[in-house]
């Protein structure tokens, strides 16, 4: 069992979390830190974007964001969720999965149901999302994402 914590990216620690990185054939199905700091600067899909990174002792071994609107109860995606490659394979994923899942219960107390899109080759991913709770909708997004969600109504 890993003691894993949750924090923002911020100027105290984006460098730190430049250096994660996954394995070359990984590259396609998630974004690097760099685009996901775009992407919560830009907010292409939602009213709010945060990027996040994932931590063990205070050293950084992954990194989500969470796209949502506010207040809403079914408008909250995970997106880029990654483990550094030397870390995965050890359990972290799911661990982090389920630290993220009760991170945005807590915090987002109006959410019922959490969404993400997955890369279909991603065959690993697709496994610990579904271990996870995550249901296909059989539906994809306008990049040919199947989208996975997860009720957490109370």
């Amino acid at each position: 069992m890993y003691d894993i914590s949750i924090k923002e990216i911020t100027k105290d620690n984006w460098e730190e979390a430049f250096e994660l990185s996954v394995h070359e054939s990984q590259k396609s199905f998630v974004p690097s830190i760099a685009e996901s700091l775009a992407f919560a600067y830009i907010k292409p899909w939602d009213e709010a974007l945060v990027p996040y990174v994932l931590c063990e002792n205070n050293k950084i071994i992954g990194a989500f964001y969470l796209t949502y609107t506010p207040n809403s109860e079914d408008n909250y995606w995970i997106g880029g969720f990654q483990i550094d490659k030397d870390l995965q394979g050890k359990g972290y994923g799911k661990q982090s999965l389920d630290k993220i899942i009760e991170f945005i219960k807590e915090k987002h107390c109006t959410c019922k149901v959490i969404s993400l899109t997955v890369e279909k080759e991603n065959e690993q991913a697709v496994s610990m999302y579904k271990r996870a709770g995550f249901i296909s909708q059989n539906k994809e997004n306008s990049y040919q994402q199947p989208i996975y969600k997860l009720k957490v109504g109370r």
